[in-house]
Protein backbone atom coordinates (compact mmCIF):
# COMPACT_ATOMS: atom_id res chain seq x y z
CA UNK A 1 0.00 0.00 0.00
CA UNK A 2 0.99 3.35 -0.75
CA UNK A 3 2.57 5.68 2.13
CA UNK A 4 1.79 8.86 3.00
CA UNK A 5 4.89 10.73 3.96
CA UNK A 6 5.15 13.69 5.95
CA UNK A 7 2.88 16.91 5.21
CA UNK A 8 0.31 15.06 2.80
CA UNK A 9 -3.03 14.99 3.34
CA UNK A 10 -5.45 13.23 2.31
CA UNK A 11 -9.24 15.65 2.73
CA UNK A 12 -12.12 13.27 1.78
CA UNK A 13 -15.19 15.40 0.95
CA UNK A 14 -18.70 13.07 2.25
CA UNK A 15 -22.18 13.63 3.18
CA UNK A 16 -25.35 13.16 1.29
CA UNK A 17 -25.27 13.86 -2.51
CA UNK A 18 -26.77 16.85 -3.29
CA UNK A 19 -25.56 18.71 -0.18
CA UNK A 20 -22.62 20.71 -2.70
CA UNK A 21 -19.66 18.68 -1.72
CA UNK A 22 -18.23 18.61 -5.06
CA UNK A 23 -18.81 22.32 -6.09
CA UNK A 24 -17.68 22.97 -2.39
CA UNK A 25 -14.65 21.18 -2.98
CA UNK A 26 -13.70 22.75 -6.21
CA UNK A 27 -13.68 26.03 -4.68
CA UNK A 28 -11.67 25.32 -1.68
CA UNK A 29 -8.98 23.78 -4.43
CA UNK A 30 -8.59 26.94 -6.22
CA UNK A 31 -7.22 28.31 -3.08
CA UNK A 32 -4.84 25.78 -2.55
CA UNK A 33 -2.50 23.76 -4.63
CA UNK A 34 -4.87 20.60 -4.35
CA UNK A 35 -5.35 17.73 -7.03
CA UNK A 36 -8.52 15.85 -6.80
CA UNK A 37 -8.44 12.06 -7.25
CA UNK A 38 -11.39 10.84 -9.52
CA UNK A 39 -12.92 7.87 -8.65
CA UNK A 40 -14.42 5.30 -11.32
CA UNK A 41 -17.90 4.44 -11.54
CA UNK A 42 -20.18 2.11 -13.44
CA UNK A 43 -23.00 4.26 -13.37
CA UNK A 44 -23.87 6.22 -16.50
CA UNK A 45 -23.33 10.12 -16.53
CA UNK A 46 -25.50 12.23 -15.44
CA UNK A 47 -26.61 15.41 -18.41
CA UNK A 48 -24.03 17.67 -15.99
CA UNK A 49 -21.43 15.58 -15.50
CA UNK A 50 -18.69 15.01 -17.86
CA UNK A 51 -16.00 11.99 -17.91
CA UNK A 52 -12.51 12.69 -16.95
CA UNK A 53 -13.84 15.72 -15.11
CA UNK A 54 -16.44 14.34 -11.90
CA UNK A 55 -15.75 10.84 -12.87
CA UNK A 56 -14.13 8.16 -14.82
CA UNK A 57 -17.53 6.45 -16.45
CA UNK A 58 -16.84 2.70 -17.42
CA UNK A 59 -18.14 -0.85 -18.08
CA UNK A 60 -19.13 -2.97 -15.49
CA UNK A 61 -16.50 -5.04 -17.70
CA UNK A 62 -13.96 -2.38 -17.60
CA UNK A 63 -14.71 -2.08 -13.76
CA UNK A 64 -14.53 -5.53 -13.05
CA UNK A 65 -11.12 -6.45 -15.09
CA UNK A 66 -9.33 -3.63 -12.73
CA UNK A 67 -10.74 -5.11 -9.87
CA UNK A 68 -8.95 -8.56 -10.40
CA UNK A 69 -5.87 -6.42 -11.44
CA UNK A 70 -6.25 -5.15 -7.81
CA UNK A 71 -5.88 -1.46 -9.51
CA UNK A 72 -8.32 0.15 -6.72
CA UNK A 73 -7.45 0.90 -3.44
CA UNK A 74 -11.16 0.83 -2.35
CA UNK A 75 -14.28 -0.46 -3.96
CA UNK A 76 -17.69 -0.03 -2.77
CA UNK A 77 -21.13 -1.29 -4.19
CA UNK A 78 -24.51 1.10 -3.73
CA UNK A 79 -27.61 0.14 -5.65
CA UNK A 80 -26.00 -2.00 -7.68
CA UNK A 81 -23.37 0.27 -8.83
CA UNK A 82 -19.46 0.32 -8.29
CA UNK A 83 -17.63 3.00 -7.70
CA UNK A 84 -13.85 2.40 -6.76
CA UNK A 85 -10.60 4.60 -6.49
CA UNK A 86 -7.78 3.47 -8.40
CA UNK A 87 -3.98 3.39 -5.87
CA UNK A 88 -2.15 4.74 -8.71
CA UNK A 89 -4.21 8.20 -8.85
CA UNK A 90 -3.38 8.60 -5.27
CA UNK A 91 -0.13 7.96 -5.99
CA UNK A 92 0.57 10.40 -9.06
CA UNK A 93 -1.76 12.93 -7.07
CA UNK A 94 0.98 13.35 -4.33
CA UNK A 95 3.72 13.46 -7.15
CA UNK A 96 3.55 17.16 -7.20
CA UNK A 97 0.97 17.88 -4.47
CA UNK A 98 1.09 17.50 -0.79
CA UNK A 99 -2.28 18.05 -0.67
CA UNK A 100 -4.94 15.96 -2.27
CA UNK A 101 -8.89 16.03 -1.99
CA UNK A 102 -11.65 13.41 -3.03
CA UNK A 103 -15.41 13.02 -2.56
CA UNK A 104 -16.46 9.98 -1.47
CA UNK A 105 -19.84 8.44 0.61
CA UNK A 106 -19.46 7.11 4.15
CA UNK A 107 -18.24 3.73 2.98
CA UNK A 108 -14.89 5.31 1.02
CA UNK A 109 -14.36 7.75 3.09
CA UNK A 110 -14.05 4.84 6.32
CA UNK A 111 -11.87 2.66 4.01
CA UNK A 112 -9.61 5.49 3.29
CA UNK A 113 -9.56 6.70 7.43
CA UNK A 114 -8.72 3.18 8.27
CA UNK A 115 -5.87 2.30 6.15
CA UNK A 116 -4.34 6.36 6.81
CA UNK A 117 -5.45 7.39 9.74
CA UNK A 118 -4.63 10.94 10.57
CA UNK A 119 -3.08 11.56 7.18
CA UNK A 120 -7.29 11.15 6.14
CA UNK A 121 -9.07 14.29 7.16
CA UNK A 122 -12.84 13.48 6.60
CA UNK A 123 -15.48 16.57 6.16
CA UNK A 124 -18.66 16.36 6.59
CA UNK A 125 -20.58 18.51 4.42
CA UNK A 126 -24.31 18.50 4.58
CA UNK A 127 -27.97 20.51 3.93
CA UNK A 128 -31.44 19.43 5.42
CA UNK A 129 -33.50 16.98 3.57
CA UNK A 130 -36.02 20.00 1.84
CA UNK A 131 -32.73 21.88 0.10
CA UNK A 132 -30.83 18.32 -0.89
CA UNK A 133 -34.79 17.77 -2.84
CA UNK A 134 -34.44 21.27 -4.75
CA UNK A 135 -30.93 20.85 -5.28
CA UNK A 136 -31.72 17.88 -7.09
CA UNK A 137 -34.45 18.85 -8.64
CA UNK A 138 -32.26 22.89 -9.81
CA UNK A 139 -29.84 19.68 -11.77
CA UNK A 140 -32.75 18.36 -13.26
CA UNK A 141 -31.67 14.97 -11.98
CA UNK A 142 -34.61 12.20 -12.37
CA UNK A 143 -37.32 11.48 -9.48
CA UNK A 144 -35.78 7.68 -9.77
CA UNK A 145 -32.04 9.58 -8.92
CA UNK A 146 -33.63 11.60 -6.43
CA UNK A 147 -35.63 8.88 -4.88
CA UNK A 148 -32.49 6.89 -4.89
CA UNK A 149 -30.46 9.45 -3.28
CA UNK A 150 -33.10 10.09 -0.15
CA UNK A 151 -33.29 6.69 0.73
CA UNK A 152 -30.03 7.17 1.59
CA UNK A 153 -30.21 10.07 3.46
CA UNK A 154 -30.54 9.11 7.01
CA UNK A 155 -28.05 6.41 6.80
CA UNK A 156 -25.42 9.23 5.68
CA UNK A 157 -26.27 11.97 8.10
CA UNK A 158 -25.67 8.80 10.22
CA UNK A 159 -21.43 9.30 10.07
CA UNK A 160 -21.65 13.18 10.46
CA UNK A 161 -20.52 12.33 14.24
CA UNK A 162 -17.57 10.01 13.03
CA UNK A 163 -15.94 12.88 10.70
CA UNK A 164 -13.08 15.43 12.12
CA UNK A 165 -15.36 18.25 10.88
CA UNK A 166 -18.64 19.36 9.70
CA UNK A 167 -20.15 22.01 7.83
CA UNK A 168 -23.57 22.68 7.12
CA UNK A 169 -24.06 23.87 3.45
CA UNK A 170 -26.61 27.16 3.56
CA UNK A 171 -24.02 29.24 1.38
CA UNK A 172 -21.60 27.47 -0.99
CA UNK A 173 -19.13 30.39 -0.30
CA UNK A 174 -19.27 30.74 2.81
CA UNK A 175 -18.62 26.81 3.75
CA UNK A 176 -15.86 27.08 1.18
CA UNK A 177 -14.35 29.76 3.07
CA UNK A 178 -14.83 27.90 6.56
CA UNK A 179 -13.22 24.78 4.99
CA UNK A 180 -10.12 26.84 3.48
CA UNK A 181 -9.34 28.47 7.27
CA UNK A 182 -9.45 25.01 8.20
CA UNK A 183 -7.11 23.56 5.51
CA UNK A 184 -4.56 26.77 6.46
CA UNK A 185 -4.15 24.96 9.91
CA UNK A 186 -2.26 22.19 8.67
CA UNK A 187 -0.17 24.32 6.30
CA UNK A 188 2.69 25.20 7.79
CA UNK A 189 3.07 28.30 6.40
CA UNK A 190 4.90 30.20 9.22
CA UNK A 191 2.65 33.34 8.55
CA UNK A 192 3.74 36.35 10.49
CA UNK A 193 0.99 38.49 12.08
CA UNK A 194 2.16 42.09 12.14
CA UNK A 195 0.06 44.31 14.03
CA UNK A 196 -0.45 48.19 12.17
Amino acid sequence: MFEIKGKEKIFVYTGPDGSGRKTIAKMVATAFDMETVLSYTTRSPRHYEKNGEDYHFVNEDTFKQMQAQQEFLESVEIDGIHYGIREQDIVKAFENHDLVYLTLNPEGTEKLKKMYGDSVVRLFIYSDRDTVIQRHQNRQDSNEVIERHMSHYDETMSYKNSCEHVFENFDSPQAAYQISELIETFLDRNLTVTDY
